[in-house]
């Protein structure tokens, strides 16, 4: 009998005890192993950079049940704690991290620890250091100049094609290799960047004075074996018809590289081998010349020959520039490439038109379309006539048809790789009363911007053509989508009589 007392009392006060030790110390859950967790990570060390993102990934294991995981590092201001009993209402057994953190644009900072640390529910716990260096390679390299992808070169007495290239990587650039098939010493001839970031290549080439095309490919490669291809096709002949004519006002192939896009200025094509160009000019003493091709001055640039300034030269080596004397009107300059002669007119800016049928600024907008409420008139940029409160033009102060963004004074950063989609139109604050919009010929190559009322509201003594190019082609309901190439702060410049855009860095 007393036998019989011990041993129930003994089973008592085992049961109690096992029961004691085997809770954990997180609201009662019981341990299973009472082993602290497992932590696999997929790397201890991630290549980033500033202004990058980083993502911290691993497998998490507990029989017990994972109550947490926190992840600090002070220099990143990096705190976090991811509770997932409060996520998933009970301690996990298994998790799969995947955490990223947004390293700020101006971190200086070269290297850093992450410590990633699992609790269970016993409070039982471990961690692993992350290294989180400043090395990362993350975009493949870039030709920031770079022949266009038709170019033409006339036969002369020397035929000749002046090559020229930039191409610069985020990290290194490790080579580049340039191949023109029938070329004598461009048989996959090899430049090496020998640890620098960018590498810039002019070299003359003699080809046949026949008429004949080469094809031209360049391939990019950085030290992480990230790959860039541009290609060409270099046609010898006489002079042709060229389809299309621009206008540079800049003075080195830098600037006609830099602009996100509008520059050079594509031109009308009136006949053959006959284009009109028409240009405000903003400042006395403008140099401009003529180009068939978009990124640099040769091989063709047409300019003012150095023996007879009435007539034009196509030669980029003697060509000098055309001047625009007088500021603060439109110029209208007339070239043919085939008789080598140009004319010039100008008009101010009273006898210009556009084809807005309001007064900037004022309230004339009918907002309802019923005459019951009028509001202040604008035009911007954005994604419908709503967002365009958020990006408004300022007009310019002399004159009325041009207009900019953002006001004087202000700044607009846009990143490397960020791609645009925008159309511009009316400010209308309640949505989609798109009476004044513009459309381009091309979402990502733009060169023309032309309007597009569908309402088709037209101010009456406009000399375009709703809806229509000068050619009487349609224009087409494309949105403005170019690609950004270079990080930097830019400017928005627009003429509504022109229906010229551009977007330029910002001076």
């Amino acid at each position: 009998m007393k036998k019989h007392f011990f041993n129930a009392t003994f089973l008592a006060l085992l049961s109690l005890a096992l029961w004691t030790t085997g809770c954990s110390d997180d609201d009662g859950y019981p341990d299973v192993d009472g082993q602290s967790p497992t932590m696999t990570l997929a790397t201890e060390h991630i290549e980033s950079g500033a202004g990058h993102r980083f993502t911290i990934e691993g497998t998490l294991a507990d029989k017990d049940g994972i109550a947490s995981v926190s992840l600090q590092c002070a220099d990143l201001h990096l705190n976090k704690t991811i509770d997932l009993i409060e996520i998933y209402g009970a301690p996990q057994e298994t998790y799969d991290l995947s955490y990223y953190f947004d390293i700020s644009r101006d971190e200086i900072g070269e290297r850093f620890t992450v410590k990633v640390t699992v609790t269970d529910v016993g409070g039982r716990s471990v961690s692993q250091d992350v290294l989180v260096t400043m090395d990362g390679d993350f975009a493949a390299p870039a030709f920031t100049v770079a022949p266009d992808a038709a170019v033409t070169v006339l036969i002369k007495n020397e035929t000749k094609f002046n090559l020229n290239f930039t191409v610069t990587d985020d990290r290194i650039l490790d080579y580049v290799i340039i191949n023109i098939p029938g070329i004598e010493g461009f048989d996959n001839r090899r430049l090496d960047a020998n640890g620098k970031s960018s590498l810039s290549f002019a070299e003359k080439i003699i080809l046949p004075n026949e008429v004949q095309s080469y094809n031209l490919t360049m391939l990019a490669v950085d030290a992480k074996g990230n790959e860039t291809t541009a290609t060409s096709v270099i046609s010898v002949s006489e002079m042709p018809d060229f389809p299309k004519m621009y206008l540079a006002d800049v003075k080195t192939v830098a600037e006609l590289n830099s602009d996100v896009f509008g520059v050079p200025m594509l031109i009308n094509h009136t006949g053959e081998f006959q284009y009109r160009a028409r240009y405000y000019n903003k400042a006395a003493g403008t140099e401009i010349f003529f180009l068939p091709q978009k990124t640099d001055f040769t091989p063709i640039c047409f300019g003012l020959d150095p023996e007879d300034s009435s007539k034009l030269t196509d030669d980029p080596e003697v060509a000098k520039p055309i001047v625009l004397d007088e500021a603060g009107v439109y110029y209208e300059i007339d070239i043919n490439v085939i008789n080598s002669t140009y004319s010039m007119r100008t008009y101010p800016v009273t006898e210009a038109t556009n084809p807005m049928n309001y007064e900037y600024g004022k309230p004339c907008f009918d907002r309802w379309e019923n005459g019951e409420s009028l509001i202040d008139f604008y035009i911007g940029w954005g994604g419908s006539p709503q967002d365009a409160g958020n990006h408004i033009f300022v007009q310019d102060a002399t004159n009325p048809h041009l207009f900019y963004y953002p006001a004087n004074g202000e700044t607009w950063t846009l990143e490397a790789g960020e791609e645009l989609n925008f159309i511009i139109s009316n400010y209308h604050p309640d949505g989609w009363w798109d009476h004044v919009e513009w459309r381009c010929d091309n979402s990502t190559e733009i060169e023309k911007i032309g309007y597009f009322s569908k309402k088709g509201d037209v101010n009456p003594n406009w000399e375009g053509t709703n809806m229509r190019w000068a050619d009487g082609t349609a224009v087409g309901d494309n949105w403005l989508k170019p690609t950004v190439v270079n990080y930097g702060n830019y400017r928005f410049e627009f003429d509504a009589h022109l229906g010229r855009g551009k977007i330029v860095p910002a001076n």
